[in-house]
């Protein structure tokens, strides 16, 4: 089985979509799902599945929605996938905090005018990169304030979408590896 990366949006946010991760991994272990380990509590699930990322997307929706009784988006990336978003991080000749560096993974990639908009509301210290299906985006005075992490982490993209900090993506990938 190929390992898998679930990225869940918007879980154990303030009082909304609480999931207790031990609780997230006894059942995805109970339903199948081999080597089934999670990350801190914003549900990152690194796990061994056959399935299609599509197809792996759209069972954890239903089996989280029938047994937790939330409706979240999930992102699925494989191992693969994800180690080459790591290898091709265009902001690492300045993106100095992985805190403040975010890789944004979307359900398919944004048209150009669409990501025009983006980096048009980003501060003057701000960098938007498109790739594919990941933005990655690099706030160094943080994303409280940020006009653009705000458009990033609303719903209104278009897509589905989840954000994770460079600290959380790399981690991740190294669960992936062991």
């Amino acid at each position: 089985m190929g390992r898998r990366i679930a990225l869940l949006r918007g879980i154990n946010v303030g009082s909304h979509n609480r999931i207790a991760m031990p609780e997230l991994r006894q059942h995805l272990t109970e339903a199948g799902y081999g080597e089934v380990r999670t990350y801190v509590q914003s549900g990152n699930v690194v796990l061994a599945s056959d399935l299609e990322p599509d197809d792996l997307e759209r069972q954890l929706e239903r089996q989280i929605s029938e047994r937790f009784g939330i409706d979240v988006h999930v992102i699925v990336r494989t191992r693969d996938e994800l180690a080459e978003v790591v290898d091709r991080n265009p902001l690492r000749e300045f993106a100095t905090n992985p805190k403040r560096c975010q890789v944004s993974f979307l359900s398919r990639a944004l048209d150009p005018q669409q990501v025009e908009e983006l980096a048009a509301t980003a501060a003057d210290a701000e960098r938007l990169v498109a790739h594919g299906r990941e933005l990655y985006a690099w706030h160094p005075d943080g994303v409280a304030r940020s006009r653009l992490w705000a458009k990033l982490a609303g719903t209104g993209l278009g897509v589905k979408a989840t954000a994770r900090n460079w600290t959380t993506v790399t981690t991740l990938l190294d669960m992936a590896d062991e």
